[in-house]
């Protein structure tokens, strides 16, 4: 039991990364060590063929592009910060690949459920009936679910949540991976418009359904009709614009 926990990302990790890199040794220091986007190669098996080919299906160039981005920043991280953590880059590379499946035209206002839930539930779903195992399908449903909780401070994630979170947000926390791999990963898997795209979905989730859990990233007291902070935050990204160019 205790190797599928492992194995399949379940390690339980501080959720606040204030608490994750407190008296970290490297991670709150430029990085140093030079990587590249071709030393993360993606996982390749019949299961992940098959997530990729409905992924494609589902969502735009631009939103894949940055999934796969997600994987490579993420990767990075744990190579150079955290490399005891141990988990299966297959299940974190579909954790990826899957996790704004919620925002596809065809989920996305088809549900009253927030866009991070219905794409786990979709994920989760999908990984079964394409023959993933129980373990699999629920580490990559619980990061999923999870990977737009920002604020939350006390308590743990699992590992692979984490690393969803950290390379999602990565312009946050900028340092913990080289400027290079950035350059790389962009012209491989370009983000050029990637940040007016992510904001016009949270300003359509927000005025379709104001309830959503996007919404907690905006003001207390917010009402649909609102201008969205969260927004306007990312479209000001200027790290990311930069890179993008």
């Amino acid at each position: 039991m205790s190797d599928q926990v492992e194995f399949y990302g379940f390690t339980p990790v501080p959720r606040d990364p204030d608490v994750l890199f407190r008296d970290h040794p490297t991670a709150n220091a430029p990085a140093t060590v030079i990587q590249t986007v071709e030393d993360f190669p993606f996982p390749e098996s019949p299961l992940v063929r098959e997530a990729e080919t409905f992924v494609t299906r589902e969502l735009d160039q631009l939103t894949i592009n940055h999934s796969k981005r997600v994987y490579i920043y993420g990767m990075a991280i744990v190579k150079l910060h955290f490399p005891s953590w141990s988990f299966d880059p297959e299940t974190y590379y579909l954790a990826c690949l899957l996790h704004d499946i919620g925002t596809a035209e065809r989920f996305l206002l088809k549900t009253k459920l927030s866009f991070e839930f219905k794409g786990a539930i979709v994920a989760r779903d999908l990984l079964l009936q394409l023959g993933s195992v129980e373990d699999q399908a629920d580490s990559v449903c619980d990061a999923i679910v999870r990977h737009q909780d920002i604020f939350v401070k006390g308590g743990n994630i699992t590992v692979i949540g984490q690393v969803l979170q950290l390379a999602t947000i990565l312009g946050a926390r900028a340092n913990l991976i080289h400027p290079k791999l950035m350059e790389t990963a962009l012209a491989k898997f370009s983000g050029k418009g990637w940040m007016e795209k992510f904001a016009t979905v949270v300003e359509t989730e927000l005025r379709e359904k104001p309830w959503c859990h996007t919404s907690s990233f905006e003001h207390p007291n917010w009402r649909k009709g609102d201008a969205s902070q969260f927004a306007t935050d990312v479209r000001k990204n200027d790290l990311l614009h930069k890179l993008a160019e």
